[in-house]
Formats: structure tokens, C-alpha cells, sequence
């Protein structure tokens, strides 16, 4: 195999820091250990961020999200360390993690945790009008 899993989270220079805008990724095969019985857990994390002078590199990021395979973990503190990790590597201006856990002894569980710079006030949200959604085929 020529790669590992690494808890090394490697960033780029942002190639706009003037201005505010969204990153959103879906990361769809996040797994970790349960910590009582050592069975896997399986979730989709939902990252969305507003850069500041960095972003996260992506391969880095499968690779980091890849360590937590064989780690015993709780669903609300994997969800607060991975969030605590990105912001300690990104200093972002705003970065929300969603986990979506999936069904584990019949309950979903769905962890939200959130960081904002400290004095960073969000741009007022621009709304537009709505455009029903085509498909990407004729027929």
C-alpha cells in the first residue's frame, strides 16, 4: 500500500482571501470503532467552511479522516476532535461539521459542531430566485 493513514492535516493558500466564500464537501465513508463493544460505527461528515488565509488539501484530508478506522470513539467527541483538528491547522472563518451516524441499535445520531473567528460577522446572505433544477439528460 503506498499510503497510511496520518493525522496530518496539510493546508494551501487560499486563492481568494479577500472575500468570503463556501467550501462544502461530503465525505460519505467515515467509519471509527465503537468504543463498548468495538463494533464499526459508519457516518457521512458534511464540512463546510469559510477559509481564511488556507484550505485543506484534500488527499490529506481522506488520509486524516482514514486514521479514525481502528480508533475507539463516541460519535460527540470524534465529531468535536475532528472539528477542533481542522480549525487548529485552518484558522478558518467559519467551519460547521455535521456527522451523520447511521443506524446503531435502531437511533440515528446526528452530531453538529461549529467554530467562528472570533469578531467575523457572515456577509448578509443574497437571496435569488429559485430556478426548478434540470436534469442532465434529454429526452
Amino acid at each position: 500500500m503506498t499510503t497510511q493513514p496520518s493525522k496530518t492535516l496539510e493546508t494551501f493558500p487560499n486563492p481568494a482571501p479577500h472575500r468570503d466564500f463556501h467550501i462544502h464537501m461530503e465525505i460519505p465513508e467515515f467509519t471509527c470503532l465503537c468504543p463498548k463493544t468495538g463494533q464499526p460505527d459508519f457516518a457521512t461528515l458534511i464540512l463546510d467552511y469559510i477559509p481564511e488565509k488556507t484550505c485543506v488539501e484534500l488527499k490529506a484530508l481522506k488520509l486524516y479522516i482514514w486514521s479514525f478506522r481502528n480508533e475507539g470513539c463516541f460519535h460527540e467527541a470524534v465529531t468535536n476532535q475532528i472539528l477542533d483538528d481542522l480549525v487548529k491547522a485552518l484558522k478558518p472563518r467559519y467551519m460547521r461539521l455535521t456527522a451523520k451516524f447511521f443506524v446503531r441499535g435502531g437511533i440515528f445520531t446526528n452530531v453538529v459542531a461549529e467554530h467562528r473567528k472570533k469578531g467575523w460577522k457572515p456577509e448578509p446572505k443574497v437571496e435569488l430566485t429559485d430556478f426548478e433544477t434540470s436534469s442532465n439528460t434529454r429526452g
